[in-house]
């Protein structure tokens, strides 16, 4: 079953999914399948794997002098999702991103993952370089979502990037896209941040997934007004439980998402990282609880530091297929 199906699946039925990160270059994938396995009893929908644009790193020469090279430091995310789907017979959802990726490298990864039947996608920009003060395309890359959308969309009508005709084109990519309830951080407003939303809705995305919240007013509010403006495509909450005291200062800056006062009262009462786990348990919980008791029926968890509370989360939820 295609994500896509899983999403538009029974509505009465309580689903989850979950995003992981390929692991470092170099320390293989026991962890990584280890943490799948905390989540895999509770029936995911689907897993979600992420990929990242290459950095720049300095290394030291015997002159003492340093080399500047470009490495990327978690390779592999097409070859992780194939072992995920083949270990586990779970549906996975790997990222394509425009960062760092020229439109050959986007259509060669097409290719890729079409030769290993796996179909289901979730197309992003991407973040910027790390050494960049604002996201710059990749030479022969894409500057937006859209073009990456387009370029998908044309690869599903059967043409390559140049126009040549696939000779067997075989099963047409689904795909969803990112969504940002509190304003993506480049964004000049909400507004016409979702107006870019319900242009990805036109050019083909299936469902979109939101940036990570705490407060489910402000998600409330986003798929009302999203509704008002014609975007009709499901929207899927995207969570993520706090796990350390820094993340009270650390998450709004990096995720540019509100730490609602209620929540950032009861963990600056915490003394230790396991009292502020505790509490992300506990949050976390409940804003589940009201999502599903509002109509959801698919939470996305990001589970990046998180994997052992997105688990016993999940236990207390008794979400099953």
């Amino acid at each position: 079953m295609s994500v896509t199906e899983f999403i538009h699946q029974d509505k009465e039925a309580k689903r989850f999914s979950f995003e992981v990160l390929p692991p470092l270059k170099g320390t293989g994938t026991a962890k990584l399948f280890a943490d799948i396995d905390k989540l895999r009893e509770f029936d995911p929908a689907y897993i979600n794997i992420t990929t990242h644009h290459s950095e720049f790193v300095y290394h030291e020469l015997e002159n003492g002098q340093f080399e500047r090279r470009r490495i990327r430091r978690r390779p592999g995310t097409i070859a992780i999702a194939a072992a995920i789907q083949q270990r586990y017979q779970i549906p996975v959802q790997p990222h394509v991103i425009c960062s760092g990726a020229t439109i050959e490298d986007i259509e060669y990864e097409l290719l890729d993952l079409q030769f290993l039947g796996i179909n289901d996608l979730l197309l992003l920009r991407g973040d910027k370089a790390k050494e960049d003060s604002r996201f710059q395309p990749t030479p022969g890359g894409h500057a937006h979502t859209t073009d990456l959308m387009a370029q998908v969309k044309r690869f599903n009508e059967g043409y390559f990037a140049d126009g040549t005709p696939i000779k067997n084109p075989g099963r047409p990519f689904d795909y969803g896209v990112a969504c940002y309830p509190e304003k993506h951080e480049e964004a000049p407003n909400l507004e016409m941040d979702m107006q870019y939303l319900k242009q990805k809705q036109d050019l083909g995305a299936q469902y979109a997934v939101t940036q990570l919240f705490f407060d489910n007013e402000k998600y409330y509010a986003f798929v009302e007004k999203a509704r008002q403006m014609g975007i009709t495509i499901p929207i899927i909450p995207g969570i993520k439980p706090m796990a350390k005291l820094s993340q009270l200062t650390v998450v709004p800056k990096t995720f540019h998402c509100d730490i609602p006062e209620p929540l950032a009262k009861e963990v600056v009462k915490c003394k230790t990282d396991e009292d502020a786990k505790q509490l992300g348990i506990e949050w976390t919980t409940q804003q589940c609880k009201d999502l599903y008791a509002h109509g959801v029926h698919n939470i996305h968890f990001y589970t990046v530091s998180a994997v052992d509370s997105v688990a016993e989360i999940v236990k207390r939820l008794v979400v099953r297929g």
